[in-house]
C-alpha cells in the first residue's frame, strides 16, 4: 500500500493558516486528480482544494471547523487504490459499456477541469467559491454542475448545515437559480435568520470565548500588522456638492474622484516596503472597496477605475454587492489593489481615522452626506457636503503630497456632473 499525505497548499494569499469549511468526501471515498475534496475559507474567501492524485482517502486528518496552519497535513491518500481503480477500467470494451454512468463522472469532472483557468494552487486546479457546487447521487463522485440540481457556493451549504436547513427546502434567489446564504436564513425562519445575522457561527453561550474566524480573523491579523508596522496621519476635509445635476452615483463619483487624485499626486498610489525601505507607485489604479457583512469585512477590488465610465463602475459595483452577499468573491478579486476605499458614511458617521491596509500607502474614508451652513457673498446658505478622511502612511508619504492629493479629490468631487 503506498500512502502519501497531503498538506494544505499554499492558496496564494501568503496567510499562516486556513478554516476548513466542509469536506465534500470522506473516509474511503475514491477521488480523481483535480476533483475538489474540500472547501477552505482564507482572507474573506472560500475556495475549494483538489485531490492531487487519484486514490482512495485514507485518513482525514482534520474535520470541518479546523483552523489549519499552512503546510500542516491535511488528508492521507492511499495512491495503490487509485491505480487499481484505473486497472479496473480499463477492461473490455463490453465491461465499460455495462459501467453505471456515474462511473464515468471522474473522468468528466477531469475533463471539465482541465478547460478551465488555474486560480492559484500550488497542485491541480483551484475553484473558487463561485464555483458552485451541486448534490450529487453518489458519495464520493463527482459534485459538479448538473441539470436538476441544487446551485449553492460552499459557504452556503455550510450555513445550511449549521442551521438544520434542507437546501432542497429553499427557494433560490441569486443567479441563475442558486441559492444564497438569505435564502438558507429565510427558510430556517425569521427568528433563526435574525440571529444567523449576527452569529454567522455556531452560537456560544453568553461569556464564553469565541475564536475569531474568517473575515474578522483576517480583519484582526491585517489590523495587528498594520498598527505595527504603518506610520498612520489622518486629514480631514469637505467636498460641497450642492451643485451636482441630480441623478449622480455618489460611489461612483468617489471612485473617480480617487483616480483624479492619483493622477494629480502618484505618491498615494501603489505599495510600501518598510523591510527594504523601498516604496512600488503604480499607474494603474485598483480600488479595494470595504463592503460591511455580519461575518466581517470583505474587501473585493475596483480595478482600473481610471479607464472606467460611470456606468462600468457601477456595473462592477452591482456586481461586487452580489458576491458579496452570495459570498463567491474568489480570492484573486481581493489581491494587489493599490488603494482603499471605505465608504462607511452609508451607514453612520462624519469623519474617522480608517486604518490603512499594509503594504497600501493610504485610504480615503467618506462619511454621510451633511446641510451645512456656508458663507457666500452676500450672506449664509446650506450646501450638501461629503465629509472626507484621508489616512497615508507618512513613513514614505509627506504631509504636502497627502495634501495636494486631497486637495485633487475635492476638486473632482466639486464638478458639476
Amino acid at each position: 500500500m503506498s500512502v502519501k499525505t497531503f498538506n494544505l497548499p499554499d492558496l496564494g494569499e501568503g496567510l499562516p493558516e486556513a478554516e476548513i469549511v466542509s469536506w465534500l468526501v470522506a473516509e474511503g471515498d475514491t477521488v480523481q486528480v483535480d476533483q475538489p475534496m474540500l472547501s477552505v475559507e482564507t482572507a474573506k474567501a472560500v475556495v475549494e482544494v483538489p485531490a492531487p492524485y487519484t486514490g482512495r482517502i485514507k485518513k482525514i486528518h482534520a474535520p470541518d471547523g479546523t483552523i489549519l496552519p499552512t503546510h500542516s497535513p491535511l488528508v492521507d491518500i492511499d495512491t495503490d487504490a487509485g491505480s487499481a481503480a484505473e486497472e479496473t477500467q480499463g477492461g473490455t470494451q463490453e465491461e465499460a459499456q455495462e459501467a453505471p454512468a456515474a462511473a464515468k463522472a471522474p473522468a468528466k469532472e477531469d475533463e471539465d477541469a482541465a478547460g478551465r483557468e488555474d486560480s492559484g494552487t500550488v497542485v491541480g486546479k483551484m475553484m473558487s467559491s463561485d464555483e458552485v457546487l451541486q448534490d450529487a447521487d453518489i458519495t464520493g463522485r463527482s459534485r459538479r454542475r448538473k441539470a436538476g440540481r441544487i446551485k449553492a457556493a460552499p459557504a452556503v451549504r455550510a450555513l445550511a448545515k449549521q442551521l438544520g436547513v434542507a437546501l432542497e427546502d429553499c427557494k433560490p434567489t441569486g443567479r441563475h437559480d442558486r441559492i444564497v446564504a438569505d435564502d438558507v436564513r429565510t427558510a430556517a425562519g425569521s427568528r433563526a435568520s435574525e440571529a444567523a445575522r449576527h452569529t454567522p457561527r455556531l452560537a456560544l453561550p453568553p461569556g464564553t470565548p469565541e475564536p475569531l474566524r474568517g473575515p474578522r480573523r483576517a480583519m484582526a491579523q491585517s489590523m495587528s500588522a498594520s498598527r505595527d508596522h504603518v506610520a498612520q496621519c489622518t486629514l480631514f476635509d469637505d467636498a460641497d456638492i450642492h451643485y451636482w445635476v441630480p441623478g449622480q452615483d455618489i460611489t461612483a463619483r468617489l471612485l473617480r474622484a480617487i483616480a483624479a487624485g492619483c493622477q494629480a499626486e502618484p505618491a498615494l498610489n501603489g505599495f510600501f516596503d518598510g523591510a527594504s525601505m523601498s516604496r512600488q507607485l503604480e499607474e494603474r489604479v485598483d480600488v479595494a472597496i470595504a463592503v460591511d457583512t455580519p461575518e466581517g469585512l470583505i474587501v473585493p477590488v475596483i480595478r482600473d477605475v481610471a479607464r472606467k465610465s460611470p456606468r462600468e463602475l457601477r456595473d462592477d459595483l452591482n456586481a461586487i454587492k452580489q458576491a458579496t452577499r452570495e459570498r463567491s468573491v474568489k480570492p484573486e478579486d481581493m489581491r494587489d489593489f493599490t488603494f482603499t476605499l471605505s465608504n462607511f458614511g452609508m451607514m453612520a458617521g462624519r469623519y474617522a481615522t480608517p486604518v490603512i491596509v499594509p503594504p497600501t500607502i493610504a485610504i480615503l474614508g467618506a462619511g454621510g452626506l451633511r446641510h451645512d451652513v456656508v458663507p457666500v457673498l452676500g450672506g449664509i446658505e446650506t450646501h450638501r457636503r461629503i465629509p472626507l478622511s484621508l489616512t497615508f502612511d507618512h513613513r514614505c508619504t509627506t504631509g504636502g503630497e497627502a495634501c495636494r492629493f486631497l486637495a485633487a479629490v475635492i476638486k473632482d468631487l466639486q464638478k458639476h456632473d
